[in-house]
């Protein structure tokens, strides 16, 4: 933040002397030495040799960055494991791990376990199963044909029957040509029922016969596609994992060959600790970073966040998902992640302009010349003001500042180690001052 007045030259030479004095008091003769001039210097503390080069940097309000840290997981959202689906002999691989592959391309070669003479085997089943199939169908379509005969011979029969019956009754005719016709009838009936009983087993034999036929075309089929389709494909786009297997190697069903996982998109799984649950919300924006670096790899936003917590760990799942175009993230990959509460205008003094003393921090400020003591010639220009400041969170590779400079007021970034308080400045230009050091 801000601060809206800074100390007078004699005033801040009174704290310093007063803030030495307690430095040495605790022992701190060298951060003495640090404030009050390094040895070799003028009586009032002024260097010895002229005003020293320096570069100057304007403070002026900036965005800062409230910030919440955490480490999360990267989780791809699309992965499969290759298998093979039958016994076979590794003979070719195409690929090596690590490698970028598209749907259709393809992974490796397997030799069929399965020769040719199972397939003529498998084939010649299918044409027997084939002809008893048909046989069985041929034997029922002619039982069905002369049941019909038998069916139309026994009405006939019934017919004569009662025309004979009436006959007898009526004495016309003898009851021996009735018991004649009663037996062709009955023969009749028998040859029904005989008839019927056939079909019965003809249409049982027709089923057995189908059902051979079927398991013995899906035998075949299962051999035919074991000799045909001997080359394993990505069956979508990603990156080639692990790879177990060699050539040579026999794999049978349910062995690993390799992984495929698509990584263009990815989701970060974070644990936030229950007692910072307030601090975050759906939609705030995320950056993740690789461990060790200052620059964020990716941005996103929460995406979710979990109503529970973990009765053990007592933090809450939240996520966000991340494009991973340039493929630099990783599945199952760790991630610096943070998460961006809010923004607020305020300063940043970048890193290598503080100086840490007795564990306060202190830049340079740029400042006019005071009035010359007594019998002392004047400083022309500006000179070099040790000035304590509060700093906050750090952002990339400045730090925010909370209170000790305005905005407005120049502080020295380069030459500092040059410096001691009062001591004369000339400012430089930026790129005149590139090659020089702090």
């Amino acid at each position: 933040m801000e601060s809206s007045s800074s100390m007078s030259p004699p005033a801040q030479r009174n704290w310093l002397i007063w803030l030495a004095a307690l430095i040495v008091l605790a022992g701190g003769g060298f951060a003495l030495w640090i404030l009050l001039g390094r040895g070799g210097g003028s009586p009032d503390g002024m260097p010895m040799g002229g005003a020293v080069p320096v570069t100057l940097e304007l403070m002026q309000p900036t965005t800062l960055r409230d910030q919440a840290s955490f480490v999360g997981t990267l989780d791809a959202q699309a992965g499969v494991v290759l298998q093979p689906e039958a016994n076979g002999r590794i003979t070719r691989i195409y690929v090596s791990s690590g490698d970028r592959v598209a749907a259709g391309d393809p992974i490796m070669e397997l030799s069929a376990d399965r020769s040719q003479a199972e397939l003529s085997a498998a084939l010649a089943s299918v044409s027997a199963a084939q002809s008893a199939r048909d046989n069985s169908r041929a034997q029922l379509q002619s039982l069905v044909a002369q049941r019909i005969r038998i069916e139309a011979d026994v009405k006939l029969q019934n017919t004569e029957f009662a025309r004979t019956k009436r006959l007898v009754d009526a004495g016309a005719l003898s009851q021996q040509v009735l018991d004649e016709v009663e037996r062709d009838r009955d023969s009749a009936i028998a040859s029904l029922s005989a008839a019927k009983e056939e079909i019965e087993a003809a249409q049982a034999s027709l089923g057995q016969a189908e059902a051979f036929l079927e398991q013995s075309q899906s035998t075949a089929d299962a051999t035919r596609e074991d000799l045909l389709d001997k080359t394993v494909t990505a069956p979508i786009a990603g990156v080639v994992g692990d790879i177990p297997v060699e050539l040579g190697d026999y794999v049978q069903p349910g062995g690993t060959l390799t992984s495929i996982t698509q990584n263009e998109t990815l989701e970060l799984e974070i644990d936030v600790p229950a007692e910072q649950l307030d601090q975050i919300q759906l939609g705030m924006p995320v950056e993740l970073y690789l461990f060790g670096t200052d620059a964020p790899v990716a941005a996103g936003s929460l995406n979710f966040i979990s109503p529970q917590a973990d009765t053990l760990s007592q933090t809450v799942l939240a996520k966000a998902q991340f494009d991973n175009g340039t493929g630099i993230l990783q599945d199952n990959q760790r991630v610096d992640v943070r998460v961006i509460l809010g923004e607020r205008p305020g300063l940043l003094v970048p890193a290598n302009a503080i100086t840490r003393l007795g564990g306060q921090s202190f830049v340079y400020v740029a400042a006019d010349a005071p009035p010359p003591e007594d019998g002392q010639p004047p400083i022309e220009g500006q000179v070099a003001q040790l000035r304590p400041i509060t700093l906050g969170s750090m952002q990339g590779n400045e730090f925010q500042v909370l209170d000790g400079l305005s905005r407005g007021e120049e502080i020295v970034v380069t030459g500092i180690l040059n410096l001691q308080d009062g001591a004369p400045i000339e400012p430089q230009e930026e790129a005149a001052d590139a090659s020089s050091a702090p």
